[in-house]
């Protein structure tokens, strides 16, 4: 198993409620575990909105000092590296979210030894609908960051209103896209509410991130 984990995708992905819920699913299998928010693109959904909820499970967070927190900049503290090297420490990074927030990974890319780099794929947001616009997605941020992503998940939803067949439809496409870029779909993300016989792997999450309006 890798020791870092970054999570990329376009605003509106839905890659911050997985990240978050990857670092929590990881905190019961290892002991020392951080995650680093290097999302400058979604100032709505951030993990550093979340960081009280985080560190009492545990879980080390990494994010800009709070003077520069709603900045949308590509603010990387020395220690986000320092992390990354460590062997002691399993990593997750949220990293926001189009070509102009990847740069912030570019930035890293002697630090990702040993890291998986998931594309986050909601089709049901605009942009990411057809197969050939994931795969351009794919393209764009590898060729901009100059990492490659390992794999695809499949995270489709329409919020509460996703089934299990809208879902099965996001499969489908997603799939599609693997095949044309050769990167594997790593998981479809669904709710633990919902269950259902996939060829993918089910990665079960929590719905920890709150819209705009429940935060205000």
């Amino acid at each position: 198993m890798a020791k870092n984990h970054v999570f990329v995708g376009l605003y509106g992905s839905g890659k911050t409620e997985i990240a978050i819920n990857y670092a929590m699913k990881l905190k019961r299998n290892f002991e020392k575990v951080a995650i680093v928010d290097v999302d400058i693109v979604s100032p709505y959904f951030r993990v550093r909105d979340y960081q009280q909820m985080i560190e009492k499970a545990g879980i080390v967070v990494i994010a800009p000092p709070k003077n520069l927190s709603k900045a949308d900049l590509p603010i990387i503290t020395a220690s986000v590296a320092g992390y990354l090297d460590n062997p002691q420490y399993t990593v997750v990074l949220d990293v926001g979210g189009d070509e102009r927030g990847i740069v912030a990974l570019g930035y890293l890319k002697e630090h990702l030894i040993n890291t998986n780099v998931y594309l986050v794929i909601n089709t049901k947001r605009p942009f990411s609908q057809k197969v050939e616009q994931i795969v351009q997605i794919a393209q764009n941020l590898e060729g901009r960051c100059g990492v490659r992503i390992d794999f695809l998940v499949n995270n489709t939803n329409l919020g509460s209103n996703t089934d299990a067949n809208m879902i099965r439809e996001g499969e489908k496409i997603v799939l599609q896209a693997s095949k044309i870029l050769n990167r594997p779909v790593a998981f479809t993300v669904v709710m633990n509410s919902i269950d259902f016989p996939s060829e993918i792997s089910l990665f079960h999450i929590e719905r920890y991130v709150k819209n705009k309006e429940e935060l205000s």
